[in-house]
Formats: structure tokens, C-alpha cells, sequence
């Protein structure tokens, strides 16, 4: 690769203008839309998974109050409620082996719904058309297990996280005694590095294998970067936006739904921004 296709940080503000005349082009906020409503069909079933797979290793309820937690500090505590109801209503259904089988089948189907739409979105970014000789069918199948390895992918990142803000947490009492109080911003700090990391990592998987296009880790690499910076500080934006404006209020009881559809939806014009920023910087640097 020659000097004129490596990057440099002088190139930064032609490829944020490349990338933001492309975000505009692929309709992101249609997209978003589309993934927000996906991710509140899929949201029961894939709490209801994440919970019994960290869950079994850590807890349930430790995992169910953490989750509330973030909910919580994100969107607002009506969200948190809401979807603390959504739980404790998915844990009281019937186990008979016919209800069990069906309802493993519809859980599997239903929490990979939001994975598969985006997974649809990342091929519209990329320009991919697919040609699969698989019959229709068959095809669906592989891209649900495609996305259901990405609840595997949450799941096991969700218990390092956990682990680690324990082990965090534990060490922070130990120490409280023998440190001046002004040294705990660091361990605060700190919690907001592992949470970024978490954050870019799963991003960096999205962008290596839900498109259906092999796509180099280079790429990858930068685009999650950017992608989790912009979402962490999209984040505290967001979660200042509903504190202080309160969106949901107008919708009455419907507010917790909308509150969180928004939230996705925001989300997702991040992520789909980070997308497109990944492939401007794979077509100017890695294509020769």
C-alpha cells in the first residue's frame, strides 16, 4: 500500500463528509425505524435468553438487576419498570414438554428477528446482492442461527462484563478504607472503559459477520472505534434527553414502549453511521 492510501487523520473530515452523504442516501431514519420496531417484537424473547444464559453462570437475579440498572441510567426508570414486568410475566409461563418445545422454537425465532433485520441493513450498506443456491427456507434457518450466535456473542460478553465490574466492585470496598475518596473516580472511570470495550467489540462483530461479505478486520477495527465513541457519547446525550424532556409523556401508558423504540432507533442511526463509515474507509484505503 502506497503513501497516498494510508490513512492519516487529516483525512478524518473527508471521509466523516463521504460517510455522512452516504448515511443520508441508504434513509437511515426509515432503517432505524424498521430495527426499533423489530426490537420490540424481539425484546421479550431475547430477555428471556440473555437471562437464562448468564443467568445459569452468575445468577438471575444479579443479571436482571443489572440489566434494570442500565435501563435504567440509559432511557428511565418507567422503561426499566416496563421491562421488569415483561420478565417477571415471560418467567410465569407454562413448562409442559409441548408448550417448552414451542415456546423454545418461538423464543429462538423471536429474538433473532431485530439480528436478521440488521443483518438485511448491513447488506444494503455494503451494496451486496445476494445469490444463495440454498432454497428459501433452508437460507432463513442458517440466518437465524447466524443472528442466534450473536445472543451467544451478547451473552458471553455480558458475563466478562459482569465479572469483571464485580471483581471491580469488590476491590473498591476492600480498599475504601486505605484511599482518599477522591481516588474512587477512577474506579468509576474505569467501569466506563470495560463498558466502551464491551461496546466496541460487539460492534467490531456486527461489522465482521452479519454482512453477508467478508469484510478485512482493518476496516472493521476503525469503524467499531469510531462507532462505539459516537454511541457512549450518544448515550449520556440520550439518557440527559429523556431525563430532561421527558418524550414519553405525551403517550400516556404507551410511553415506556415508546421510550425505548426511541432509544433503539437513535441507537441504530449511530451504528448505521458507523457502518457506512467503515465501508467509505475499506473502498478509500483497502480496495487496490
Amino acid at each position: 500500500m502506497n503513501s497516498e492510501n494510508r490513512f492519516h487523520f487529516k483525512h478524518l473530515p473527508k471521509l466523516l463528509i463521504d460517510t455522512s452523504k452516504n448515511w443520508l442516501d441508504s434513509n437511515p431514519f426509515q432503517l432505524s425505524a424498521i430495527v426499533a420496531y423489530y426490537a420490540i417484537l424481539s425484546l421479550p424473547a431475547l430477555l428471556v435468553l440473555i437471562l437464562n444464559i448468564v443467568g445459569n453462570a452468575w445468577g438471575k437475579d444479579i443479571v436482571q438487576g443489572e440489566l434494570l440498572d442500565e435501563i435504567t441510567n440509559s432511557i428511565g426508570i418507567e422503561a426499566a419498570e416496563f421491562v421488569r414486568k415483561m420478565m417477571l410475566d415471560r418467567g410465569d409461563e407454562s413448562v409442559s414438554i409441548f408448550t417448552t418445545i414451542v415456546g423454545v422454537l418461538t423464543l429462538l425465532y423471536g429474538a433473532t428477528g431485530v439480528f436478521y433485520q440488521l443483518q438485511e441493513v448491513f447488506d444494503k450498506i455494503w451494496e451486496v446482492k445476494v445469490q444463495s443456491n440454498l432454497n428459501s427456507i433452508l437460507q432463513t434457518i442458517l440466518d437465524r442461527l447466524k443472528s442466534f450466535g450473536f445472543i451467544l456473542i451478547i451473552a458471553f460478553l455480558l458475563l466478562i462484563s459482569f465479572v469483571i465490574t464485580s471483581l471491580i466492585s469488590a476491590f473498591s470496598k476492600r480498599i475504601e478504607d486505605f484511599l482518599p475518596e477522591n481516588l474512587f473516580d477512577l474506579v468509576y472511570i474505569f467501569d466506563v472503559i470495560i463498558s466502551s470495550l464491551f461496546i466496541y467489540v460487539l460492534f467490531a462483530a456486527m461489522f465482521k459477520y452479519l454482512p453477508s461479505k467478508k469484510i478485512k478486520w482493518k476496516a472493521v477495527r476503525v469503524g467499531a472505534a469510531l462507532t462505539a465513541l459516537l454511541f457512549v457519547l450518544g448515550k449520556f446525550l440520550l439518557a440527559w434527553y429523556f431525563k430532561e424532556m421527558n418524550p414519553a409523556s405525551t403517550y400516556g401508558a404507551a410511553g415506556s414502549v415508546v421510550l425505548i423504540m426511541l432509544w433503539v432507533s437513535y441507537s441504530s442511526l449511530i451504528l448505521f453511521f458507523g457502518a457506512n463509515f467503515t465501508k467509505v474507509f475499506s473502498d478509500r484505503y483497502l480496495l487496490t
